[in-house]
């Protein structure tokens, strides 16, 4: 195998990798709906308790309005 065919096997390899790994939905979510999601999941998993997080949430909503 020369050194061409070796690169080119190479860019074969990687191109299909890229083309099998999978996508989400929120790959194209604009910047907010990601974020959103991050909170949501960082709430859930730390089992924050409803009431408590909405308080939190309104507090953090508040403080960036006021900047």
């Amino acid at each position: 195998m020369t050194k061409e065919q070796a690169i080119n096997d190479d860019i074969e390899t990687n191109v299909s990798i890229e083309q099998e790994t999978p996508t989400s939905p929120l790959d194209n979510a604009p910047d907010e709906i990601k974020l959103a999601v991050d909170l949501i999941y960082l709430l859930e998993s730390n089992e924050v308790k409803k009431d408590i997080a909405v308080k939190a949430l309104e507090i953090v909503l508040n403080d960036f309005k006021n900047k």
